[in-house]
């Protein structure tokens, strides 16, 4: 089979070329061609690919082009990892929000529509250029923010663009381990859109354990969500929330840890980066050993400053597994290319899974996949407040199409308006000129 990644200079790339490393079956990638427009961070990321191939007679050869339809001809997947702007857009994103006090996270709030109105017209372009020229493949979006881009491309791809997240997997697995059980051998009851869902059961063997960790307080805080939302909340919840959903409970407190913080977030990747692609360019630096290290650093500081709000010191061991999106993607790639039919949580169109919500509208569900694609499951309704959430997000997330599709500013100042973390549209409009300041991508947006 051959892959094509879009984006194939970006740093994560070598979490899946070492997934498919250890992927020896039948029917498993031979050929791998990086994409990307900045030929130097190519260079960097194919020298680190080498070297976890070295020793490794059958690894997959890795091809590296700047040249988009050579990358897409032939392709039978296509992952999707594009950064539009790179990081350096993605801290001026986090910026010109906390400079107005609202959360300038990158797929949350004003930040997550900002990188959504830059992101939403090249997804939705390179879609329709996979549908011209590779029309048999299968894409599998990683491209944040997920569920927005993925629904974006699902209306020129349809069903055969999958996005994934590995946020809700590493949940669950916290969830299993926590409760003694096996993580491969559990049922993860999740439902919501991407960065916005809840696990409210977890089931082993038929039998639901979740009631068994919100009864417990010692055991539900013994673990990463337990430690940020505090126990009391999840109990009240009666679900556990994803990660994410710590910027909305806990919003003034993030906001304000944001704005006291030395740097955002997005302006410490892109400073560790920066650092990584330039020592890359010595021909003497250890490409894999020097990657490793800046990955374990990025890991070890994720959402630091919500750590800092909820008191939860330093993340545990346990808890810097994450779900593994390189493993979410290899197995998805195996349930298609194999019929081996698997469960995965996954970004898929609604079709009435959800009743709040309409067919074409993509959620974060668990999924059935087999060859002819992801299936998502029949799960219960969503409680009130989980309703408000999800809808007025899809809300935004509809007026953001809107804004990209047809360049009606008052489409994106009615996307930051109506966000629950933007709480006035005076500053919605504030912020739809701060960004297109800044952000000269967002010129399109200039019609009534």
């Amino acid at each position: 089979m051959k892959l094509t990644i879009l984006g194939g200079g970006g740093f994560r790339v070598p979490l899946v070329y070492g997934a498919l490393l250890g992927d020896h079956a039948e029917g498993r990638v031979s050929r791998v061609t990086l994409y990307d427009t900045d030929t130097g961070r190519l260079t960097a990321v194919a020298r680190v690919l080498a070297e976890q191939a070295r020793g490794i007679h059958d690894a997959p050869e890795v091809v590296a082009t700047d040249d988009l339809d050579e990358a897409l001809r032939g392709a039978d997947f296509v992952f999707s990892a594009i950064r539009v702007g790179g990081l350096e857009g993605r801290a001026a994103d986090e910026r010109v929000a906390l400079d107005e006090g609202v959360l300038g996270q990158e797929t949350v709030g004003a930040g997550g529509i900002a990188y959504g109105l830059r992101t939403v017209p090249v997804a939705v372009e390179l879609a329709r250029r996979i549908a011209r020229l590779a029309p048999h493949a299968w894409v599998i979006n990683f491209t944040n923010p997920a569920g927005l881009v993925t629904e974006a491309m699902s209306r020129h791809l349809g069903d055969r663009v999958i996005g994934i997240c590995d946020s809700p997997v590493g949940l669950g697995r916290r969830i299993a381990r926590v409760l003694g059980a096996d993580p491969d051998r559990a049922w993860i009851d999740y439902v919501g859109l991407n960065h916005l869902g809840w696990v409210r059961g977890l089931h082993i063997e038929g039998r639901d354990e979740l009631p068994r960790l919100l009864a417990d307080p010692a055991l539900l805080g013994s673990f990463e969500e337990g430690r940020l939302f505090g126990t009391d909340w999840l109990r009240s919840l009666g679900a556990v929330p994803n990660e994410y959903l710590h910027y909305y409970y806990f919003n003034r407190e993030a906001v304000r840890a944001y704005q006291e913080a030395e740097q955002t977030r997005g302006a410490f990747l892109r400073d560790q980066q920066e650092g990584f692609y330039a020592r890359m360019k010595d021909p003497a630096a250890p490409a894999l050993t020097t990657w490793d290290r800046t990955r374990a650093e990025r890991e070890a500081t994720y959402m630091a400053e919500n750590r800092d709000v909820a008191g939860a010191g330093e993340r545990e061991e346990s808890d810097l597994e994450s779900g593994g999106y390189e493993q979410v993607a290899l197995a998805l790639m195996r349930a298609v290319a194999r019929n081996e039919r698997t469960s995965l949580i996954l970004n898929v169109r609604n079709r009435g899974t959800l009743s709040v919500l309409d067919a074409d509208a993509v959620i974060e569900v668990p999924c059935l996949v087999d060859a002819n694609g992801a299936h998502p499951v029949a799960v219960d309704p969503l409680p009130y407040h989980a309703v408000g959430l999800v809808t007025a997000v899809k809300a935004v997330e509809r007026a953001v199409l809107e804004a990209a599709e047809t360049g009606s500013r008052a489409a994106a100042v009615r996307a930051f308006a109506l966000h629950p973390l933007v709480d006035s549209v005076t500053v919605a409009r504030r912020l739809v000129d701060g960004y297109t300041q800044v952000h000269p991508g967002l010129a399109y947006l200039d019609r009534p």
